[in-house]
């Protein structure tokens, strides 16, 4: 049976058996996509299994729906742009990362677009994207892509062929120089590897029981995505309503959603320095255009950001961490990308407009709260020693993974370093002045740009540093953020 008559049977009927045969059948696929987002096999499966429970729950609305494929396809980039979001290691990572175990692919096209494949598909029309998803991710015949499109097969054909291009242009701007044959070939031969073994079957018990016997992180996940989900479906009905207005000659809120679409010259796929430099001075807030693509500061203080949340932005508008941070009002939960780059006083420009933007007011308060207290151990431990350079000489961070190294940092470095480690207060309590070159290094399976195992980061803290954190409530000084009356 094809996925329509599946569905409408799971629908309509309870069909457990149908659901099973849905995810055996599209389970690599959601598990490929995933890992390619995610880089990380274990990630990849908690968002294969987040995307069944909400296929699970969405069933009944998308019966209709032909090409599930592409529902699912479009859910697992969702959610997993969700679930990159969600926490401020998963938000460090860098996919370049995972994308070194690709060097040694014999296949050289497959190395190069298969960090931006998924957003290239993403980018078609529905129908071109429907067409590739299943001429090359399902390995239909052109047959049955025109049967499941409504269309022939030369009608078929061509859609794929022009799809082909327009994925074939995609790439040569991103620096890839091939042909639509190669790109054809090694999306069919890469684009989908198996997922492991039992997955299928644990994933079909959790997503019909609806997610309750799933862990706490999942359940999170799941939420999350369904909202922007229906967020994404409001917004596109607001706009198709915009257009409608628009050819009707009339401009009433249509003003409003022609600049929320609009993509500004300083937005891109990526953070640059450079970006920030080239455009002339300006702050602005504006709904995100790509999906997350990193945050930074340069030395004169100009700071950009692309598909943050909001929150994200108070360490630098603010000078606080988020974890010194306390809401009294819940804060946005959609993404935003900014830019503050006056010659002076971008941090101040920032806050003004945050406090504008979003009708807040922000205080400094002391609270009482869980704290990890920072002190020392142990002297003369090889990863921190006094600075060999000058005090005044520019900190300097390593941009390697699976480490945390800097020279001429002061102890506070490293407790920032740590208190986004652990989502908590780091104070120093070591006593220690002055400056110091730091080195840490954590051994991980896949080592990341943040360590996820805290408790082995505990132990490497002591051993190479000399160092150790404990537990206790002090009062901290907290930005306290609330509604403007």
């Amino acid at each position: 049976m094809d996925d329509h008559e599946l569905l409408r049977q799971y629908a309509e009927d309870h069909s457990d058996e149908a659901f099973a045969v849905l995810v055996e059948r599209h389970v690599s696929l959601v598990y490929s996509v995933a890992l390619r987002q995610a880089a990380d096999p274990h990630d990849a499966e908690e968002i294969s299994q987040a995307v069944f429970i909400i296929l699970a729950q969405k069933a009944p609305s998308l019966r209709h729906d032909r090409a599930l494929s592409s529902w699912l396809f479009q859910t697992t980039r969702l959610t997993a742009n969700n679930f990159m979001r969600s926490g401020i290691r998963r938000q460090r990572r860098e996919q370049e990362a995972y994308m070194q175990s690709l060097l040694n692919e014999p296949n050289d096209t497959w190395r190069r677009i298969a960090p931006v494949l998924d957003a290239a598909v993403a980018a078609l029309a529905e129908k071109d994207r429907r067409a590739i998803l299943l001429r090359f991710y399902e390995g239909r015949n052109l047959q049955d892509v025109g049967a499941i499109l409504g269309a022939s097969e030369d009608a078929a054909e061509k859609r794929v062929a022009r799809a082909l291009e327009k994925l074939r242009t995609f790439f040569a701007k991103r620096g890839v120089d091939s042909t639509t044959a190669a790109i054809a070939e090694t999306i069919s031969a890469h684009s989908i590897q198996a997922a492991p073994a039992g997955m299928a079957r644990a994933i079909t018990a959790v997503a019909l029981a609806k997610g309750v016997a799933t862990s706490a992180s999942t359940a999170t996940l799941v939420k999350g995505a369904l909202k922007i989900m229906t967020w994404t479906k409001t917004k596109t009905a607001v706009a198709i309503g915009a257009c409608v207005l628009l050819a009707a000659g009339t401009t009433t809120i249509t003003v409003k959603e022609i600049q929320e679409h609009t993509v500004y010259p300083w937005e891109a796929a990526h953070w640059s320095p450079d970006l920030i430099e080239k455009v002339p001075p300006q702050v602005k807030i504006v709904p995100a255009k790509f999906p997350m693509g990193g945050m930074g500061i340069i030395d004169n203080g100009k700071m950009m950001g692309i598909g943050e949340p909001l929150w994200a932005f108070f360490p630098n508008a603010y000078h606080v961490n988020w974890t010194r941070t306390v809401c009294d009002v819940p804060l946005p939960t959609n993404h935003y990308d900014f830019i503050a780059n006056l010659p002076q006083g971008s941090d101040e420009a920032l806050r003004r407009e945050i406090e504008r933007k979003f009708g807040l007011v922000t205080t400094r308060k002391i609270f009482n709260t869980n704290v990890l207290l920072l002190t020392l151990k142990n002297t003369g431990m090889p990863g921190l020693k006094p600075a060999i350079q000058s005090p005044s000489h520019p900190l300097q961070i390593s941009g390697n993974p699976g480490q945390f190294r800097c020279a001429a940092a002061h102890i506070s470095n490293l407790g920032d370093f740590l208190e986004a480690c652990f989502n908590t207060p780091v104070l120093d309590g070591t006593g220690l002045t002055g400056t110091f070159d730091i080195a840490l290094k954590w051994n991980e399976p896949d080592p990341d740009w943040m360590p996820h195992n805290l408790d082995a980061l505990k132990q490497d803290l002591s051993a190479q540093l000399g160092l150790e954190l404990v537990p206790t409530n002090m009062p901290v000084e907290m930005l306290l953020v609330k509604k403007a009356r």
